[in-house]
Parts: structure tokens; sequence; C-alpha cells
């Protein structure tokens, strides 16, 4: 599977963002799909995660009640909206997928697939 992350930008702290994460060569719906970030200086670090099958979400403590992934298997396509965001969301953003997690996912394990990053910059 090729995956393909876009919908970055530079948006004012409060505001909001939603990040695609395309696939082509393989039916998404079948893998686990998360969303990493990586800010200069720091470690990367896992967002959200999303099961096959439109199976169970996770969330990082520091977006929870923010950022909502979701999946739309008709354009073979996983979003992260991304809703009051502060400057310590900005980061570059990845998307990466596994069929090794069977009906979960997880935001620490590694993952086969990964799409090249997309930049997200909070700023006023």
């Amino acid at each position: 599977v090729q995956l393909q992350a876009s919908g970055g930008g530079l948006v004012q702290p409060g505001g909001s963002l939603r990040l695609s994460c395309a696939a082509s060569g393989a039916t998404l719906n079948s893998y686990a799909v998360a969303w990493f970030r990586q800010a200069p200086g720091k470690e990367r670090e896992g967002v959200s995660c999303i099961a096959s099958n439109r199976g169970k979400t996770y969330y990082a403590d520091s977006v929870e009640g923010r950022f909502t992934i979701s999946r739309d298997g008709a354009k073979n396509t996983v979003y992260l909206q991304m809703n009051n965001l502060n400057t310590e969301d900005t980061a570059e953003y990845f998307c990466a997928a596994d069929t090794g997690y069977g009906l979960g996912c997880s935001l620490i394990r590694p993952y086969d697939y990964w799409g090249q990053g997309t930049q997200v910059t909070v700023s006023s």
C-alpha cells in the first residue's frame, strides 16, 4: 500500500485543520492506520489510530477531545480532524498503516507502511 498524507498548513491558535491519508495499491479498510507527529528536536509521538474495518479508535492524552480520526472507505482515505489547535501541535504529521494489529491499533508499536509528512504549523 502507498500512503499520501496531505492537508497541513499554517493556522492560528484555536483553529482547525483536517489531514488526509489517501491510500493506493490496497484497501485501507483492511489496515490499522495511525497518525504520528514529530516536532523539531523531539521524538516522534503517536497521535491517534483507528483499527481496521471501522474498529476502535485511540488518542494520545494530549489530543483527546480535540482530534478525531475517521475513515472513508469509498475514498480509501483516513482523516484526522484537528480542532482547537495550539502551538504545541506544531509538527510534521505522518500517517502509517499495518495489517498486523488485528482488531486494534497502536500508538507505540511500529507500522510497516508510511506516507510522507505534512507540516502543521500553529502560530499567531
